[in-house]
């Protein structure tokens, strides 16, 4: 009686394990993969009421998002590319009503514009509900620092931004998105008026890094003095000296020898000019002197 309960016991035991094994099998398959090179990325945003800037939640208590508004160049919401730099143009057809009280909380920063990009590819079931529909989970933030200025009647959005964004280490993460950020450039000169019906056009220049690691840009002494350019200024210095001194040894020190030899030939009365010559006459006009003495 107990060998019998021992092999039932046994026998469920195992049929458990392969239960188990059996239902893992499955997550191989959902594993996300690596992005290739010029690869689609989906931008979401927060969903957000236009009455106070709070975002939304679903019915499961999850925030909301959707997808970035469409860019009238391609007739989809903005899309980036994996590991392709490019300066891109996103010109939002038509600022509605909503869409304007929004950008008025976006510049104001009383509410960021937070959106959100996949960090892998996304599986196909994934695709088919949306990427604005998936979980927070695989996704990384992705602020958009819009800047400008507010006015009664309208708008002024700096829409020049710059966009960042870094990938894992290939070593470690190959093909996966670990950082991204946005932010408006030159808001104070580079502005576009914006209403309520108009057109607003975004232009975007993306840059991709390697690492996590921001390579420095400002090698030189207060953003303007570089080894090359102290280079340059050597090399000038040396040319215009070499200039100087063959011309005064070819050309200036040539002139003044012969003119200091006239000179002097001059001060000696080989001049051909009328001088008064040495003795009681006076001199004839060659130069030299005759008096009433004896001449042979």
């Amino acid at each position: 009686m107990r060998l019998r309960r021992h092999l039932a016991a046994t026998a469920g035991l195992c049929a458990g394990t392969a239960h188990a094994v059996t239902g893992q099998q499955p997550l191989g398959g959902l594993q996300k993969g690596a992005y290739r090179l010029g690869e689609a990325i989906p931008v979401s945003c927060l969903n957000r009421t236009i009455d106070t800037g709070e975002h939304v939640s679903d019915e499961r208590g999850q925030l909301q998002y959707v997808p970035f508004p469409t860019c009238n160049e391609t007739g989809r919401p903005l899309e980036l590319y994996f590991g392709a730099e490019s300066d891109t143009n996103c010109t939002i057809p038509f600022v509605t009503d909503e869409f304007f009280h929004l950008l008025e909380f976006y510049i104001h920063n009383d509410a960021p514009l937070t959106c959100r990009i996949p960090a892998r590819p996304l599986s196909q079931s994934e695709h088919e509900i949306g990427p604005a529909a998936t979980s927070a989970e695989d996704h990384i933030p992705m602020i958009f620092a819009l800047s400008g200025q507010l006015q009664l009647s309208h708008l002024h959005i700096a829409n020049n931004l710059n966009v960042l964004l870094h990938a894992a280490p290939r070593a470690t993460h190959p093909g996966v998105i670990d950082s991204a950020t946005a932010y408006s450039t030159s808001p104070a000169t580079r502005t576009t008026r914006t209403v309520i019906g108009d057109a607003l056009p975004l232009r975007l220049a993306i840059r991709w890094y390697p690492t996590t690691s921001l390579p420095s840009g400002w090698a030189g002494v207060g953003g303007h003095l570089y080894f090359s350019t102290l280079v340059y200024c050597l090399l000038c210095i040396g040319a215009t000296a070499a200039a100087c001194l063959a011309y005064f040894r070819g050309v200036e020190f040539p002139r003044r020898m012969r003119r200091h030899g006239a000179d002097r030939m001059g001060g000696d009365g080989l001049r051909g000019g009328y001088g008064y010559g040495v003795g009681n006459g006076f001199g004839a006009s060659n130069g030299f002197g005759r008096g009433p003495g004896k001449s042979d």
